[in-house]
This record gives structure tokens, C-alpha cells and sequence, in this order.
């Protein structure tokens, strides 16, 4: 099936050379000539993009409200947007991910980095949570839907979205389950072992799987140590340190149903007696606690949520650096984190090894590392590649 071409065009404004947009992800509304008409196409619309000498570029999401105005679909201005071309989309990322990983527990697609813009899918075996994060994507949520259910055939899918980049987009939040049901937290599997996932009540969609390769190398170093883990979440740093062989671990963090999910996971895989754990802000904890750990994992929320949030990030990853490093031990080891997809790699290294420095201990970085293969980073997009991990040997 082909497009009609009953698409609006649009023009990239005249003092925008074309090479600068061509085959890249994002076009800005700045570089878009604006009309009257323009402005007046609903947000979410598909639009074909043209050069100013009217030579197509391809078909876009168009968001006329929006910053990031124009999202690429694909530079063939005549594929029609449709079910068919999702479950292409879905299936060539399935694809990848089967290639990847033995089990279907993984993020399915990644915006971006899997050429499906604004979409995230996140799979827990026969449950499927769908994050529409555009106006775009969530225009046709109704096509994503069917194309889902068309390669995976789940038992059960969440419709989930919230936060900044929803509202960026002009969008209510979004929580419901159009497929199947939810009763409680599901199951999935990690490195051998066993968590819980709250899908609709839990942070984004429930689970965090970028840092899979991440808390596995955690779980190396954890042996015969004790282990402190802040911002838990559901326990996934915490229970990968304890089935390494951490002689124990401290799980913090502030929400009481994480935890909640941290201990029934803890049980599940026979580790209950080396986690505890310990419902804290976390800055308030290291300023409270005094025992020294072998290993202290630190794996916060983002603390930029927009370009002009950088200067107080990059202090507050200084601070929990400089608090953190108080409760590591004698040749210890700080594994800390950024998921600021706006604070550079090379200011959140300079922001933390600040803090190691002003908390008064040496440290020597010996690890440095991203998001796991299933976070494909699209190569013209370095904001795909948001995750920071680092890990600091102090004296």
C-alpha cells in the first residue's frame, strides 16, 4: 500500500540547508517555514516534508506546537503510514532483539534508535507495555495496537505515558490496559533472576532494562561485600549484588511499593537474608548512615528534565558523588549513574569526580559504560544515548 499524498506539505524554512536535515530524526520549528495553515495542522498529523525547491525529504510527524516540530517515519514520501508499516517497524525490532536475548524480556523499541519515533515498547513475556510519548505516536496508538498484537499476540498490553516529554508534546497522561488485564505486578527475568514489575503504577513503564549489562557487572564486583544501593527502585541492582555474593545488602529508597517489589523478588530467588531494605530519602540517608560498604551503587532519577535544569543537575550529581563516597569503604568502589539524557557524558564524569574529590577520597575510574543493546542509539541522535554509567575505585 502506497500513500495518497492527501499528506500536508510543509517547507524547510529558506536559510536551512537541506544536507543539515536530510535523513536526520528531528527537524526544529525553526528551521520550518510557518503559515497560518501550518500552524493550523493538528498536532500528530503526517506531513510530507519538502526542501524549498519543493524536493521531498520524506514523512514526518508533525507536532506545529511543539520544539522538536517534525519527527522522521521514513524518507520514502509514498509509504502509506498504516498497520502494515508499524508491524514492519515492530517485527524488524523483534528481529534484533531475538538475536539479542534468549527470553522476552527486553525494550522491544526504542523511539529513535529503532526508526519509530517517540515510541517505547517494553516486553515482560506475555504482557507488553506501549508508551506513546508523541503527539504523533499517539495518534495512532489505535495502529500500534494492532500491529502488537499482529507479531506478538499478548496475552496482555498497557497503554502507558507521563512525564515531560508528554507534556512537551501538548498531551494528558495516559494509564489505561485495552488488552487483556492487570492484577498486580508481573514477573520477568534478568541475569538469572527474578523480579516484579508494577506496569501501571510503577516509574515509566514499570521496569528498567537499560541497565541489564550494567547490574551484571555489579554482581561481579559484589562478592564477599557489603553492598548499599540507592534508589533501589524494585530492588534490580540490589538482588543482582546479593546473588553475586555480596556478604549483604542496604536497598534505599524513598517509595514503599518499590521496596515492597524489591523484597517479594528478594524472596522469590532465595536471597531475603542479605537484603534489606530501607524506605529513605536517599540524601538523607547518607547523611545519617555510618557503616562503609565494599560497594555503593547510586542509580537516580533524572535530575535534568529539560536543558535549563543542567547547572542543578550537574550540583546535584556532585553531591550525592561527594555523600556517597563518605560510605564507601577502604578500596571500595562508587557505582553511580545518570539517565540525563540533556547532561553530557564528560560533565556528568567532571560533576561526579568533583564530588569524589570534595568528599575527600582518590579514586581511579575503571568502568565506564551505556544502555544494553536492546537501547539502540540512532547515530544522528546523540540524545539516544542518555544513560551514564560509571565506576569509581576510591582509596
Amino acid at each position: 500500500m502506497t500513500s495518497d499524498e492527501n499528506e500536508p506539505k510543509i517547507f524547510l524554512a529558506r536559510n536551512i540547508k537541506p544536507a543539515s536535515v536530510r535523513g536526520r530524526p528531528w527537524v526544529f520549528s525553526n528551521q520550518i517555514q510557518f503559515s497560518a495553515d501550518v500552524r493550523a495542522i493538528a498536532p500528530g498529523t503526517v506531513v510530507r516534508l519538502a526542501e524549498p525547491d519543493g524536493r521531498l525529504l520524506g514523512l514526518y510527524h508533525f507536532n506545529p506546537h511543539s520544539l522538536i516540530a517534525a519527527r522522521l517515519l521514513t524518507r520514502n514520501h509514498s509509504r502509506a503510514i498504516d498497520a502494515r508499516f508499524f508491524r514492519e517497524r515492530i517485527e524488524k525490532a523483534l528481529l534484533l532483539r531475538e538475536r539479542l536475548f534468549e527470553r522476552p524480556f527486553y525494550r522491544l523499541v526504542h523511539g529513535e534508535g529503532d526508526f519509530l519515533p517517540g515510541l517505547v515498547i517494553d516486553r515482560y513475556g506475555d504482557a507488553v507495555v506501549v508508551q506513546p510519548n508523541t503527539a504523533g505516536m499517539d495518534a495512532h496508538r489505535d495502529l500500534i495496537l494492532e500491529a502488537v498484537q499482529a507479531v506478538l499476540k499478548p496475552r496482555t498490553i498497557a497503554l502507558v505515558s507521563s512525564g515531560a516529554a508528554r507534556v512537551l508534546e501538548g498531551l494528558p497522561p495516559l494509564n489505561e490496559v485495552p488488552v487483556g488485564t492487570l492484577d498486580g505486578a508481573v514477573p520477568l527475568e534478568e541475569n538469572g533472576l527474578t523480579y516484579f514489575a508494577d506496569l501501571t503504577g510503577g516509574q515509566k513503564t514499570g521496569w528498567f532494562f537499560d541497565h541489564r549489562l550494567n547490574r551484571a557487572f555489579v554482581s561481579r564486583l559484589a562478592k564477599g561485600q557489603d553492598v548499599l544501593d540507592l534508589y533501589t527502585y524494585a530492588g534490580a541492582f540490589a538482588l543482582a549484588a546479593a546473588s553475586g555474593g555480596a556478604a549483604s545488602v542496604t536497598a534505599v529508597d524513598r517509595s514503599e511499593g518499590a521496596l515492597q517489589l524489591a523484597a517479594r523478588a528478594a524472596e522469590a530467588n532465595g536471597l531475603a537474608d542479605r537484603v534489606t531494605t530501607v524506605a529513605a530519602d536517599v540524601f538523607e540517608h547518607l547523611q545519617n548512615d555510618t557503616r562503609h560498604y565494599g560497594v555503593v551503587v547510586a542509580d537516580p532519577p533524572a535530575f535534568a528534565k529539560s536543558r535549563k535544569d543542567i547547572p542543578s543537575a550537574l550540583k546535584g550529581y556532585e553531591k550525592l558523588a561527594r555523600l556517597a563516597v563518605q560510605r564507601v569503604a577502604p578500596d571500595g568502589l562508587l557505582c553511580i549513574a545518570s539517565c540525563s539524557h540533556h547532561v553530557s557524558a564528560e560533565a556528568f564524569q567532571e560533576a561526579t569526580s568533583a564530588g569524589i574529590r570534595t568528599g575527600g577520597r582518590a579514586a581511579r575510574l575503571i568502568h565506564s559504560a551505556a544502555a544494553g543493546p536492546d537501547h539502540p542509539v540512532h547515530p544522528l541522535l546523540p540524545q539516544t544515548a542518555y544513560l551514564k554509567f560509571l565506576v569509581y575505585a576510591l582509596d
